[in-house]
């Protein structure tokens, strides 16, 4: 497989126009070492945790873009609340139900909606989810974390199920 064309992440742009590129930059990572497996691969089982798979590590990032932008930022009403009181690990199991075309264009979407939401707002425009309050930037930060350390994790379940590798 071609490794696809990804977003360029400048190198002297301004503080929004970084932050934003290096999160599509990652987004576009998670899709790549995604893209083409079969639901069976997408669920293959590599480590002890049952549930690291690249089927349920996209249904856990796909709901942390929903939580942190569209819950956190935006102020939408979180849905996912008391499935996830019951089960922590809801998203991954309900990823490993769901054909892998279906996981892939819900992180599209929910993506694309995280951008319209970070677009509205300023990166100082502070929000209160929880009693914590957090301003736009770190969101954005968070989320950069968030999807470089499961992009690792993709690069590694990736290479053992069919031998992918590339940044």
């Amino acid at each position: 497989m071609t490794r696809p064309e990804r977003p360029k992440v400048p190198l002297t742009g301004g503080e929004r126009e970084i932050l934003t590129s290096q999160l599509d930059y990652l987004r576009a990572t998670v899709a790549w070492k995604s893209e083409g497996l079969t639901d069976d691969q997408a669920r293959l089982v590599h480590l002890p945790s049952e549930l690291t798979t690249v089927a349920g590590l996209l249904g856990h990032l796909t709901l942390n873009e929903w939580y942190w932008f569209a819950v956190v930022v935006a102020g939408e009403e979180d849905t996912w609340e008391e499935r996830l009181k019951a089960d922590p690990d809801a998203e991954f199991r309900f990823a490993g139900e769901t054909p892998l075309p279906r996981l892939l264009a819900d992180y599209a979407k929910q993506s694309e909606r995280s951008r319209e939401i970070v677009a509205a707002r300023d990166l100082d425009d502070q929000v209160t989810h929880n009693g914590e309050t957090f301003n736009v930037r770190w969101v954005l930060t968070h989320m950069i974390e968030e999807t470089a350390r499961h992009a690792g994790h993709f690069d590694v379940l990736r290479e053992l199920t069919d031998g992918l590798t590339g940044e």
